[in-house]
């Protein structure tokens, strides 16, 4: 059972009719025990850093989740601040992040190149793979998804960039070790190309 985290941040909503319309069962969880059968986690956010990981502190969740995502290795994917909160730390706050993958985010206004671009970076983008894997399966090519940021993850190690994309720079759009994967932008508003991605997430 897909177990959607229900911590306070995220379109939960979009989720559950998402995977209704495709017939693949969904459970909302927002409490350790509704989370503790889960075989695989979608952990979404949207908003700023900090106040996602005291949300997510504040849930009850935290410990059920370590322990599925990193004694278990159920497969987790964490979406926008979701991804974010993978991270090590966030250059947009002074909590840690849950650390499942090595990194830290920053801001596009640290980037020369990204300056004078407008922030946000909204809306649709290019997703470019870097390696193969079951969660791209059917979007090796002209992936489009829709995107709201103003920071992006950036990989202690090369190897855990799933795809990119660029916006004043190439940047990480989705990433990976293990079990763990993040992606950047929202499945759930990029139409057949969200479809395929969280029906590949399923099916993992």
């Amino acid at each position: 059972m897909i177990a959607i985290v229900d911590y306070g941040l995220g379109n939960i909503r979009a989720f559950v009719n998402l995977y209704k319309r495709i017939n693949v069962d969904v459970s909302v969880a927002r409490s350790a025990e509704e989370l503790r059968p889960a075989t695989k986690v979608i952990l979404p956010g949207v908003g700023a850093f900090d106040h996602a990981m005291q949300l997510l502190d504040q849930s009850g969740m935290r410990a059920t989740l370590d322990s599925l995502v990193l004694e278990e290795k159920v497969p987790v994917l964490g979406i926008c601040v979701g991804m974010q909160i993978l991270a090590q730390g966030s250059d947009e706050g002074v909590l840690p992040g849950l650390g499942w993958i090595s990194g830290r985010v920053r801001g596009f206004r640290s980037l020369k190149l990204a300056e004078k671009l407008p922030l946000p970076h909204m809306g649709w983008n290019d997703v470019l793979a870097t390696r193969q894997d079951p969660l791209l399966g059917g979007l090796e090519s002209e992936a489009r998804f829709y995107f709201l940021h103003s920071y992006y993850f950036e990989c202690a190690s090369p190897g855990d960039v799933l795809a990119t994309s660029s916006y004043g720079r190439e940047f990480a759009s989705a990433v990976n070790a293990g079990n763990v994967y993040g992606v950047q932008f929202h499945p759930e508003k990029s139409h057949h190309f969200g479809t395929q991605l969280l029906k590949n997430f399923a099916e993992l």
